[in-house]
């Protein structure tokens, strides 16, 4: 890990020591495993504390029905003033798929949430406007979750 990413990760834990669950170094990219119901209040710390003024990247994950917790959500922020990227991970529970939105913080990830949501059906919670954004409205289901069938629900002929 650079000595500068060492510094952010030390800095957030000065700040709360219960933000920093785990820290994962690999191939120089640095994954801070962080506690869901405070990503807001890490992500503002963060912007203003240590200069990630932009959040390049939002996604979800399904790691499969058979993990506890089953789903993950990756924020991947980026400090235009020391050029240096982070990675930020929410592990979600199945039957709690929530999280609070960070529209707040930055407004790119207004579509990240949607698309997420839409997906995966991970809800965030505040979020201005959370409705599908690239499925029609009435499709059945979360197409990216790992127990979505292939084929889809509709019955499909055999000929």
């Amino acid at each position: 890990m650079t000595e500068k990413l060492h510094g952010f990760v030390e800095k957030l834990r000065e700040k709360n020591a219960d933000w920093v669950r785990d820290v994962i170094d690999r191939l120089s990219e640095v994954t801070i495993i962080v506690p869901g119901d405070s990503m807001v209040e890490i992500c503002e710390f963060l912007r203003d504390s240590c200069d990630f003024d932009m959040l390049a990247d939002l996604c979800g994950c399904d790691r499969g029905p058979e993990e506890d917790p089953r789903f993950e959500v990756n924020y991947h922020l980026f400090s235009t003033v020391h050029f240096q990227r982070l990675r930020l991970k929410a592990l979600i529970a199945e039957d709690d798929a929530r999280i609070r939105s960070v529209t707040s913080v930055w407004k790119t990830a207004d579509w990240h949430e949607r698309e997420t949501y839409d997906l995966l059906g991970i809800r965030f919670e505040g979020h201005p406007d959370l409705r599908r954004i690239l499925l029609p409205s009435d499709f059945d289901g979360h197409a990216l979750r790992k127990d979505y069938p292939l084929r889809g629900y509709e019955p499909y002929s055999m000929n």
